[in-house]
């Protein structure tokens, strides 16, 4: 059974046109003592939806990249601990009672990191480079924050000792090909500033190799052939996004090229 009474956590959720996760999730997270939403200006709606929930502080800021994002949420969250959530994650009963239990009795850790149970529309994906994928998702805001080197894939960087939850946290990353495919292609353009803003060039060796090798080696020496066409999707459009990267990279140099005033 859930414990239901009020922890002091802020969850911290940012969005954008999420109307269809919104509902679910928001209802699942009573336990927490204030749910702040960081918008950035969504069309649809996601608005209204968190509006309807009265634990809810909905607040609109222009997205720059997910880490700025990510800190500026922590500054509107009243209590020192966060928990961090995706539109497309969901707590299960064990986790939540966790989530509770650690809060309240922890003395010893400053953050901690969750196991995720990826899911490819309704069912499992046992393989294909997810099995140990592990993230930060609850942390004390007095000893952590995100690196502003990374725009996408944040890092928490940590003062203090990390813990592991047990439990797994379920992320309900595929719902379709084109939504799929679309947001690997959005953070294969923010890798691309990434590098970009680190001087760092394209090439077409990087463009072919390094794709193939990720295709090659989440398919086959991690095992997404035993997850079938799920995992054959999965490993090629996560093969894609950094295709996607260098092809970006590149075409932000020749910008660059174009711009700067002839010698």
């Amino acid at each position: 059974m859930t414990n239901n009474h009020n922890t002091n956590i802020s969850v911290l959720i940012i969005t954008l046109n999420e109307e269809n996760q919104m509902k679910s999730l928001l209802a699942d997270l009573e336990f927490a003592d204030e749910i702040v939403v960081v918008d950035s200006f969504s069309s649809d709606k996601t608005e209204s939806i968190c509006k309807s929930f009265q634990k809810v502080t909905f607040i609109q800021n222009k997205f720059e990249n997910y880490s700025s994002q990510r800190n500026f949420a922590i500054s509107q969250a009243k209590n020192d601990w966060i928990l961090f959530l995706d539109a497309d994650e969901r707590l299960t009963p064990a986790l939540k009672n966790e989530i509770i239990t650690t809060v309240n009795t922890n003395k010893t850790y400053s953050a901690f990191m969750f196991y995720r149970t990826f899911m490819f529309e309704d069912k499992v994906l046992h393989f294909s480079g997810n099995q140990n994928d592990k993230i930060f998702r609850l942390f004390n805001k007095n000893n952590a924050d995100y690196t502003k080197e990374r725009l996408v894939h944040e890092k928490l960087k940590v003062n203090g000792k990390i813990g592991v939850l047990k439990n797994k946290l379920i992320h309900y990353s595929y719902s379709n090909f084109q939504a799929y495919k679309a947001k690997t292609i959005r953070y294969g353009k923010f890798k691309a500033q990434e590098k970009f803003i680190k001087k760092q060039k394209s090439s077409f060796l990087l463009r072919f190799l390094h794709p193939t090798y990720n295709f090659l080696f989440n398919y086959i020496v991690r095992l997404g052939f035993l997850d079938g066409k799920k995992g054959l999707i999965i490993c090629y459009l996560n093969a894609n996004s950094i295709h996607v990267r260098y092809q970006e990279l590149e075409q932000l140099w020749k910008t660059e090229k174009k711009l700067s005033p002839k010698q």
